[in-house]
């Protein structure tokens, strides 16, 4: 049974392309201004739509900037690649961003998926099936790793698996997963929600300790707002690009979620 106690959250996925730093910076200050609970940026080496090879910033890095340039919301990667960094480096960059934030890191992870940063960067692009086995062996890594760390983190770090594969990955958000985040329509969303659901009955966990998160396009809540708080999402993400980093979009969601928890 989906938690429908669950106060509603909102994310901006500030994507790190197309911008100067300093526009995404003013964007990321701006956003929690605004209001915006979680603050995502995403994993890659070069922009995923416009022009190919534009203008793109390192995720971890900026991470780190964000820990510092921020006071208030949650910070994190939708998501990152598992297969760009050993584990145990990753365990320790997501406790490093943990302190220096003062808590509010919420650890992204995937498989992958983007093969010209594989390409580029010289990583071994495979398979899906063989990033989804690696993903599969680095998160108990990264687990065992953020548990020897001293300093230790500064809490549990939440962590959010994205993907919506029904066997795998959906089997490792029912085990290592707080957020589960996904795309589709409310039929979409509904439908894997019971695959989770059906995993934690499988490894023993109740469903309820997962926050159930989606990406909302650019839907209005007004058009998908309710329909997808019906199936049990409670953290929806709106996506801005640079060069314009238009926040409107944002702002009707955080109002629509502020009268949703009042």
């Amino acid at each position: 049974m989906l938690n429908s106690n669950r106060p509603v959250r909102i994310a901006l996925q500030l994507q790190p392309q197309h911008a100067e730093y300093a526009a995404i910076r003013r964007t990321a200050a701006a956003a929690e201004e605004a209001g915006v609970d979680v603050l995502f940026n995403w994993d890659h080496f070069y922009p995923l739509y416009g022009e190919p090879y534009g203008k793109q910033f390192e995720a971890w890095t900026m991470l780190g900037a964000w820990a510092e340039a921020t006071s208030r919301v949650e910070i994190g990667c939708l998501v990152t690649c598992n297969s760009y960094r050993n584990p145990e480096l990753l365990a320790d960059m997501a406790r490093t961003v943990d302190h220096i934030s003062g808590g509010r890191l919420v650890l992204g992870i995937g498989a992958g998926w983007f093969q010209l940063d594989y390409d580029e960067y010289g990583y071994e692009f495979g398979t899906a099936g063989s990033r989804l086995a690696a993903l599969a062996e680095a998160l108990p890594r990264i687990e065992s790793r953020l548990g020897k760390l001293n300093p230790a983190p500064t809490r549990d770090i939440p962590v959010l698996i994205g993907g919506g594969g029904e066997k795998k990955t959906l089997r490792l958000a029912a085990q290592h997963a707080d957020i589960w985040h996904g795309f589709g329509g409310p039929e979409t969303i509904a439908h894997k929600h019971e695959v989770l659901d059906g995993h934690c009955a499988d490894v023993g966990r109740d469903p309820a300790e997962i926050e159930r998160s989606a990406g909302v396009g650019d839907s209005s809540p007004g058009d998908l707002g309710d329909k997808l708080y019906a199936v049990g999402t409670r953290l929806y993400t709106v996506g801005v690009s640079g060069p314009d980093h238009d926040l409107g979009l944002l702002r009707e969601w955080i109002a629509w979620r502020d009268e949703k928890n009042a």
